[in-house]
C-alpha cells in the first residue's frame, strides 16, 4: 500500500489535470490515481493470498462484484478514500484494505500517504500505529465535552437542522474530514470521540471499524445493534471511542442508550 501510494497517488497530488478527473455519478469523483492504485494493490494482494479482491472502483462499474463479499475469504480495497479532498489538494485522504473471512474483517490497514502513518489491526490482536499499540484513553464522561463529526452531504435540509440542534449538546460536531479512513484515525488519535455516518459502504468502514474495535471502540446502528458489512449500506452508523461514549451519543441523537 505504501509503495502504491508513492507510485500512483502522491506524484499526482496537486498535479491533476482536468482529463484525470471523472464523475462516477453526480458529485462522486474518481481519478486516474484511484484506478491505477486499485489495480496495483489488487495485484499485490493476490500475490500474498490468491482470493477475490473487491475493489471500490470496479464495483462502481459492476455492482455484481459485491457478491464476492460472501466468499469464505476475500480482500476489500479502497484505493483512495477521500477523493474529493485529493482533487481539491487537501491532504486528508487515505488508502485502505481489509481481509475478510466469512464476510467479516479479520485484518485491516489504513495508510495516510501525506504523513506516512500506517494503522494496522488484526482481530483479537490489537490496533497499532506505526508499530506501536494504540491505547486510547477513555473519552470525557460529560456529554458537553465530547467532540464528534457527522458528514451531512447526504442529509435533507430537515436532517441537517435536527443534527445541528443535537450538536449543541457536544463540545463540537462538525463535518469531519470527508474521508472515512482519516476520520477513523482521528478517533484513534483522540481528535474525535465519535463519528456518525449516513451510509456504510463496506470499503469505507471494514478496516476502520476493525481498528476501532481493537482499540476498545464500537460501531453500531441507531438501535444499538453491531455493525455488519453485509447489512444495509444506506443505514446510519455510529462509531465511538468506547461503549460509554456510544451510549451518551445515542441518548442525544436518538433518545436511547442502546
Amino acid at each position: 500500500m505504501r509503495d502504491t501510494a508513492e507510485i500512483a497517488i502522491r506524484p499526482r497530488f496537486r498535479r491533476l489535470t482536468g482529463d484525470n478527473i471523472h464523475e462516477k455519478q453526480p458529485g462522486d469523483l474518481v481519478t486516474v490515481a484511484d484506478r491505477e492504485a486499485e489495480k496495483l494493490i489488487a495485484h499485490e494482494l493476490r500475490e500474498i493470498l490468491d482470493i477475490p479482491v473487491v475493489r471500490e472502483e470496479s464495483v462502481a462499474e459492476d455492482p455484481s462484484l459485491l457478491a464476492a463479499l460472501g466468499e469464505k475469504a476475500c480482500w476489500l480495497v479502497d484505493p483512495l478514500d477521500g477523493t474529493s479532498n485529493f482533487v481539491a489538494g487537501r491532504a486528508e485522504y487515505a488508502v485502505m484494505a481489509a481481509l475478510l473471512h466469512d464476510g467479516e474483517p479479520v485484518a485491516g490497514w489504513i495508510i495516510l500517504p501525506e504523513t506516512g502513518q500506517l494503522y494496522v489491526a488484526e482481530q483479537r490482536s490489537g490496533a497499532f500505529r506505526d508499530g506501536t499499540r494504540i491505547q486510547r484513553p477513555a473519552p470525557p464522561a460529560e456529554i458537553e465535552r465530547l467532540r464528534g463529526a457527522a458528514p451531512t452531504r447526504r442529509l435533507t435540509p430537515e436532517g441537517r437542522a435536527k443534527l445541528s440542534a443535537a450538536g449543541t449538546s457536544f463540545a463540537s460536531l462538525g463535518p469531519g474530514t470527508l474521508s472515512a479512513g482519516v476520520n477513523y484515525t482521528r478517533i484513534l488519535d483522540r481528535d474525535f470521540d465519535f463519528v456518525l455516518y449516513q451510509r456504510s459502504l463496506p470499503w469505507d468502514h471494514a478496516a476502520g471499524a476493525l481498528l476501532l474495535a481493537e482499540a476498545g471502540g464500537v460501531s453500531v446502528r441507531p438501535d444499538g445493534s453491531p455493525y455488519r458489512l453485509a447489512a444495509r449500506h444506506d443505514a446510519l452508523l455510529l462509531n465511538a471511542a468506547d461503549q460509554a461514549c456510544c451510549r451518551a451519543v445515542q441518548a442525544v441523537l436518538w433518545g436511547n442508550r442502546g
